[in-house]
């Protein structure tokens, strides 16, 4: 059986929004949400579509831990992570 590796960069588009929802236990109406409030921007595939790469996902497992430990709004998420920079 052939082994290959694949390299895809942190940046690459490619985790769907279904894929992404179970990876970091955030549901899909909130990712919509963190989306629409620009705490993330994943790349659009269309209209509708849209793909996370893995730098989205590692923003998001920390979006999830000030949401879910902290308790801190979608608001409030944004104001945090824009003055980290």
């Amino acid at each position: 059986m052939p082994v290959f590796s694949l390299k895809i960069g942190p940046e690459e588009p490619v985790y769907v929004i279904g894929v992404v929802c179970k990876l970091v236990d955030i549901p899909i109406w909130t990712l919509r949400q963190l989306d629409k409030a620009g705490v993330v921007r994943p790349k659009r595939i269309g209209r509708k579509n849209r793909l996370y790469s893995l730098r989205d996902l590692k923003r998001l497992e920390y979006v999830h831990y000030l949401m879910q430990k902290k308790r801190v709004n979608i608001h409030g998420v944004k104001i945090i992570l824009e003055k980290e920079g």
